[in-house]
């Protein structure tokens, strides 16, 4: 059988069975083929969460069959598209509709079912997590019954399924609310650490998205303020395409790569290059749509991890970080991302009931991120940290139920829609438990 991959290439799987079903009564004959002979069944997306979470331990579903936009509900403003699709193509379909997502994250290759499942979310807005933007979902269950959940059918199901870890079942069609498109201006200015932290909780309060970028063994960031326009988007001002293909194909990707290859080896180097690096960094204003700017390009592979910490404690944390940074041997060519999201109602939302600020690390594929990770993870622990679900993290059941208060809400949905664990692995088992 063919290998299961990981787009970091740092988790893989052999699966016993591989299947591409064209539709929801083809996943239902898997589930109950799956349920009868004791076997088990994951349904993986393009491989863009860094842990195991969507490894396969005897069946593989792949979704590529079931991509598109099937319903369009202007009354309501939502938009229904099979699970499979990814976000880059209900992006582009929603432009033609004239619609948008209110938020997403900065990538764009995820399946639909695979962003929402592991708590995908951008910076800002009213709502940060895609998960908080779902109305209405349709899924698989553990039991092969075909479950609809909407406000008004099966609600406990859609409040704790939209951040569902692929646990609770396969799901099939995602229901997102959706507003008219509209452009974003995007403002990039490379700042000190001071005023960048000095005047964090002003830009935030300011502008509708902000994102920094902490280059490690310097005193530089980057910061990204996108802010929504009144204008038509006929009217955007994209970069020159000379800009675009310089700034973000050659110098993000192609140049970032080359110079990522060359320092791991020589990590030496890296403190070095980084002080270079963030001091030929300029300002940049454009506007274009929503999609196309909250996204980008991430051709170099690199392994992260992402934690939700207390919003009134994360700048600290920050601090603290750097500290460790500057007094340890590790040596960091990726820098850190700092962002922010509105408190949550999705119970395994990392956002739930809390305002929180997102710190990310990362470090090239070939880079050893062990050290590092755990290093900042211990600082991300004391803070009441919750990790990413679908980035690289060390946390057990036993220590994620307390930074959850309805982690057993969603124990117990588990229990009555995959009473068989249908839908487990190893990596659900150490996180959920058995």
């Amino acid at each position: 059988m063919s290998e299961w991959r990981n787009w970091s290439g740092l988790e893989s799987a052999t699966p016993v069975v591989v299947e591409e079903p064209r539709d929801t009564a083809e996943i239902v004959a898997l589930v109950e083929k799956a349920r009868a002979n004791g076997t088990t069944v994951k349904m993986a997306g393009t491989g863009h969460s860094f842990t195991s979470i969507a490894a396969p331990e005897h069946t593989l579903l792949s979704p590529t069959a079931l991509t598109g936009i099937v319903a369009v509900d202007r009354d309501t403003m939502t938009v229904t598209a099979l699970a499979g699709t990814p976000l880059k193509v209900l992006n582009a379909g929603l432009e033609r509709l004239g619609l948008s997502l209110h938020n997403m994250g900065d990538i764009a290759e995820q399946t639909l079912a695979g962003a929402i499942s592991t708590g995908t979310h951008g910076t800002g807005g009213v709502a940060a997590g895609l998960a908080a933007q779902v109305a209405g979902l349709e899924m698989v269950t553990g039991t092969g019954e075909v479950l609809r959940a909407t406000p008004t059918e099966n609600p406990d199901v859609l409040d704790v399924a939209r951040v569902g870890l692929g646990a609770l079942g396969i799901l099939t069609t995602v229901t997102f609310r959706v507003e008219p498109l509209f452009l974003l201006e995007a403002h990039e200015q490379p700042m000190g650490w001071d005023e960048a932290l000095a005047t964090f909780d002003e830009m935030v309060a300011g502008s509708h998205h902000v994102d920094m970028y902490w280059f490690p063994h310097t005193d530089r960031m980057l910061t990204k303020r996108n802010d929504r326009l009144d204008a038509d988007p006929g009217e955007a001002r994209p970069l020159p395409r000379w800009r675009s293909w310089l700034d973000d194909d050659f110098l993000s990707n192609t140049f970032f790569g080359a110079l990522c290859r060359a320092t791991n080896r020589v990590p030496a180097a890296i403190p070095r290059v980084n002080q270079v690096s963030s001091r030929v960094l300029s300002a940049r204003t454009y506007s274009d749509v929503a999609h196309r700017v909250f996204t980008a390009r991430r051709d170099v592979v690199f392994r992260e991890m992402e934690y939700a910490l207390p919003r009134e404690a994360g700048l600290d944390a920050l601090r603290e970080v750097r500290r460790a940074v500057e007094a340890s041997p590790w040596r960091i060519s990726f820098p850190v991302e700092i962002r922010v999201a509105p408190a949550e109602d999705v119970p395994l939302s990392t956002a739930y009931g809390r305002d929180s600020l997102y710190l990310a690390f990362h470090t090239h594929r070939d880079a050893d991120h062990t050290a590092y990770f755990a290093g900042v993870e211990a600082i991300m622990r004391d803070v009441d940290g919750r990790p990413h679900w679908g980035k690289v993290h060390t946390r057990t059941a036993a220590d994620l139920a307390p930074a959850y208060p309805r982690f057993a809400d969603f124990l117990a949905l588990r229990d009555r829609l995959d009473p068989d664990r249908v839908f487990a692995n190893g990596h659900l088992r150490k996180v959920l438990g058995d």
